[in-house]
This record gives C-alpha cells, sequence and structure tokens, in this order.
C-alpha cells in the first residue's frame, strides 16, 4: 500500500524533497567570542557579554549603583524601599528577596530533609544553612574585600562591610531623609522621630529606646560593672567611663572643660553622637556595625 499525502519521512523532508514546516527546527547556539560559552537565545549572550565588558546598564535611583541585570537592580532596590514582595502560603510571612522565602519554607515541610553538624549537634533544615554554620568551627572565611583584604564567614557580612568604602548609605529615613549604611542604624534612628521606646526596664520600669541603653542602667540596679581599669582594677558600669578614667593615668584631664568644638571633635555619620577622642568613635562604629542588626 502507498503512502498517503499526509507521511513523512525521518530526514524532515517531505516526499517532494522540500523541509517539512512541522518538523521542529535544531536550536540555535550563540556563542560568546570570549570564552566560547554557548547560549541558547541571543538576549542571554547579550547579557552574559556584560561580565567580560563590565557594563552595567541598570541604575539604582537611590543610590547610583549599577547592575548587568534588571532583575539584580529590582532585587537591590527593595533593600531602599524595604519592600517584601514574596509571601509564604503557609503563614503570611514575607520577605525580601525569593531565595529567602524558599529556606523559609522548609520549615513548613513535614518530611524536610534535616543536616546535623558533626562538631557541636546542631540541627538545621537546608544543606547549605549547615555548610554556613561549620564555618564556625572550621574559622573559614571566604569572602574576600577588595579593598582592605578582610575576610569575611557571610556573604552578607562582606556587602555591608564594603559600604565602609564605598560610602554607599542605602537605608534612607522617610522623616528627615538621612542616610545610613545600616539597617539597624536607620531603625535606632526612626525611634527619635516617633518617640518609641520598646526596651523596659524590668525592675524600674524605665524605658529606652536602645537595647544598649537598657543593659547599661540594668547594671545600676544589679551592680554589675564589667569594665575594669588593667592599671588599678577600678571598675565601672560604662566602656566610656573607664575610657576616660584610663586617660588620667595617661597624664591627661578629661574633665577639664575646653572649647566645646575641640572637646567632641569626632563625630558619628550613623548616630550623630560626638566623641573626644578618635579612638571613643573608633570604639563606638565598632558597636554600631557588630550590633546594627543584632539589637532589634
Amino acid at each position: 500500500m502507498g503512502e498517503g499525502p499526509d507521511c513523512h519521512s525521518d530526514s524532515g523532508e517531505t516526499p517532494s524533497g522540500e523541509p517539512d514546516p512541522e518538523t521542529p527546527k535544531p536550536a540555535r547556539q550563540h556563542h560568546c567570542s570570549q570564552c566560547g560559552k554557548s547560549f541558547k537565545w541571543l538576549r542571554n549572550l547579550k547579557v552574559h557579554d556584560r561580565t567580560h565588558t563590565g557594563e552595567n546598564p541598570y541604575d539604582s535611583s537611590h543610590c547610583g549603583k549599577s547592575f548587568t541585570k534588571l532583575g539584580n537592580l529590582k532585587e537591590h532596590e527593595r533593600t531602599h524601599t524595604r519592600e517584601k514582595s514574596f509571601q509564604c502560603s503557609q503563614c503570611g510571612k514575607r520577605f525580601t528577596q525569593l531565595r529567602y522565602l524558599k529556606q523559609h519554607e522548609e520549615i513548613h515541610t513535614e518530611d524536610r530533609k534535616t543536616y546535623h553538624c558533626s562538631q557541636c549537634g546542631k540541627i538545621f533544615a537546608g544543606l547549605g544553612n549547615l555548610k554556613i554554620h561549620t564555618r564556625i568551627h572550621s574559622g573559614e572565611k571566604p569572602y574576600h574585600c577588595s579593598h582592605c583584604g578582610r575576610n569575611f564567614r557571610l556573604y552578607a557580612s562582606l556587602k555591608e562591610h564594603e559600604r565602609i568604602h564605598t560610602g554607599e548609605k542605602p537605608y534612607h529615613c522617610s522623616h528627615c531623609g538621612k542616610s545610613f549604611r545600616w539597617s539597624g542604624s536607620l531603625k535606632k534612628h526612626v525611634r527619635k522621630h516617633t518617640g518609641e521606646k520598646p526596651y523596659h526596664c524590668s525592675n524600674c520600669e524605665k524605658s529606652f529606646n536602645h537595647r544598649g541603653s537598657l543593659k547599661a542602667h540594668e547594671r545600676i540596679h544589679s551592680g554589675e560593672k564589667p569594665y575594669k581599669c588593667s592599671r588599678c582594677e577600678k571598675s565601672f558600669t560604662r566602656l566610656g567611663s573607664l575610657k576616660r578614667h584610663e586617660r588620667t593615668h595617661a597624664g591627661e584631664k578629661p574633665f577639664q572643660h575646653t572649647n566645646t568644638q575641640e572637646e567632641k571633635a569626632y563625630h558619628c555619620s550613623h548616630c550623630e553622637k560626638t566623641f573626644s577622642q578618635s579612638e571613643d568613635l573608633k570604639s563606638h562604629e565598632r558597636i554600631e556595625r557588630l550590633c546594627s542588626d543584632l539589637c532589634f
């Protein structure tokens, strides 16, 4: 029995020898002239080319930072707007980035696999979380600052640190427009406008807008003086009091009145506090960086 008019050969051609329009064409490959990598779509090749040329066509309207991909720009701008577009369907919690939502959703999975740390036995819901945790034991710090060479355990910590070098301040106060490097610094600043004092003393019910201020206040009740002078062993409730005391051993007169501008010439760029000694400012800024996200 002969072939009907609708029959096609395996070659992708019709009996007349013409190309069969119903046969899928092989995917065209677009090759990078720099590294030879192949892409199915030309637009993906163009995006890839930017890794070689350094082109960053997408600029943040808030801070001017540039990105190779539009998606990366949108993700970055959520740090300015604090928009949380990704919502958990189980509990309603919202997140600024999809990967944070995916990590969170693991806690709702009943049959999720858990991972145990062989060093301390701590349990984690995801393998990635375990790998990050094990760096505490190994001391591994795989993220390097290209400006000063300092190393970090977490990628997020590196990004926060780099703002010291770049001067980037992506967190803006909606009340006065002042900008901050860290989200924690913005949260503390906003309390000046709102008057919020979320930290309460359980002994006298006095309230404070900073957790550190509450801790220092509680030492009045407990009598704790954790800051000890290495020269005379005198103890103090506050680090600043110890610093002032230590200058008396160095022959300084920290309590002698001088011109106000000279007395407090060192200004914190995050909270407007002023200091008479550069060492005090440096200590204060270290605490700002360490506690910016831990104290809330």
